[in-house]
């Protein structure tokens, strides 16, 4: 147990919780209260919330005030929780490092470890704030909408700019995210994203600035809530979106190969080929120009390509907004063996979802072993197929 005379709150550790320490904060009776959430609830019936720490630029330091970029992760998960306000009226708080990383660096193990840490405690709390890298926050917030189902909260959030810039994002965003997470009004909605006092969809928020902090959007789907002068506002009823899937992965230790192909002019098909024959691809993620468009060319090495494999192709767009529909899918390809043209049935699209999405809902079916007949039905609930 760890406390001082001038804190509001005392810290207890436990240093034989798996192979990383669990802290559990209890407030002190005379610290300040936070408005708007639970007033003058007693301590038993207020939320546990578990915050996992995972790194990114909410946990990273530069070396000046004014310094956006170049920075490097260098806070703990204990760090973040020291630099927000009280809580005690909202939630009781435990936390934990996962891992301390920039989400750059955030594959496939990494993603299974923080599955597995949800599924264990998922049962012990009633919610969830996992502290993320923006760069690919989008991707992990996917991932677990289609591999945990729960109605309770699981809440992402992270800071465009470092702890130490002025005006850092990051303690307000945790601290939005923490309330979120306690709010009744946030259980049954799937995974959340929160940033910039804005609450947005999981399953279709993705990252649409490289540099603001107004970054994350869901053009297609909008805002469902936003966060104001420590109030939660809701736009709509608790609901999950339509077209999820929910995949068991228990006992995965690693997903089938799909790689990503950007469409441009003059693609060299013989990337698309080193991607199958050297990667061991076992499906494909074109990011396609327009609504589904490569070049005639493209469109009929592939076909020869994947025919005999029985590969699914799936045809996503470069643009952020929009859709790829099934009707601007290749009916045919050009068989360069018989000359004659040939039943593209392996051709999958992607509906709303962009490139880096359609990869994991992609691999998630190949890990259940799934027909390319129901690949196309898990993406026709995305208007795709």
């Amino acid at each position: 147990m760890y406390s001082d005379n001038t804190s509001d709150y005392e810290i207890d550790i436990d240093p034989y919780h798996g192979d990383r320490p669990l802290f559990r904060i209890k407030y002190r009776s005379n610290s300040v209260v936070s408005s708007n959430f639970s007033d003058s609830a007693p301590t038993d019936i207020i939320p546990t919330i578990k915050v996992l720490g995972t790194g990114g630029t909410i946990a990273s330091k530069g070396s000046s005030s004014h310094q956006t970029a170049g920075y490097k992760v260098d806070l703990t998960i204990e760090d973040l929780i020291n630099s927000i306000p009280d809580l005690s009226t909202t939630c009781n708080l435990e936390y934990e490092q996962v891992m301390n990383v920039d989400s750059k660096e955030i594959g496939t193990d990494d993603l299974l470890q923080l599955h597995k840490k949800i599924q264990e405690d998922l049962s012990k709390y009633d919610g969830f704030v996992i502290t993320h890298g923006t760069d690919t926050m989008e991707e992990t917030a996917f991932f677990l909408q289609l591999t945990v189902n729960t109605f309770k909260p699981i809440i992402m959030c992270g800071s465009m700019r470092p702890s130490t810039a002025i005006s850092s994002d990051g303690p307000m965003n945790l601290y939005q995210a923490i309330s979120i997470a306690a709010n009744k009004a946030s259980r049954g909605r799937g995974v959340l994203v929160a940033l910039n006092d804005r609450i947005g969809c999981g399953f279709h928020i993705t990252k649409s600035n490289a540099n603001s902090l107004d970054t994350f959007k869901s053009s297609n789907h909008g805002d469902i809530g936003h966060f104001v002068n420590n109030e939660i506002h809701y736009y709509f009823p608790p609901e999950k979106p339509l077209g999820i899937t929910y995949f068991d992965i228990s006992g995965t230790t690693s997903f089938p190969e799909v790689p990503i192909i950007y469409g441009h002019q003059g693609l060299n098909n013989k990337l698309i080929e080193l991607a199958v024959t050297e990667l061991g691809a076992k499906g494909l993620v074109f990011a396609t120009m327009g609504a589904g468009s490569l070049s005639s060319k493209s469109f009929d090495f592939v076909g020869n390509l994947v025919h005999n494999r029985n590969i699914p192709v799936v045809y996503s767009k470069r643009s952020q907004d929009g859709m790829v529909p099934k009707a601007s899918l290749p009916k045919t390809f050009h068989s360069s063996t018989t000359g004659e043209d040939i039943p593209f049935e392996t051709n999958v699209a992607s509906g709303y979802i962009n490139p880096q999405k359609s990869r994991i809902l992609l691999q998630l079916c190949l890990n259940q072993g799934m027909s390319t007949s129901q690949i196309k039905a898990c993406f026709k609930g995305v208007y795709g197929g």
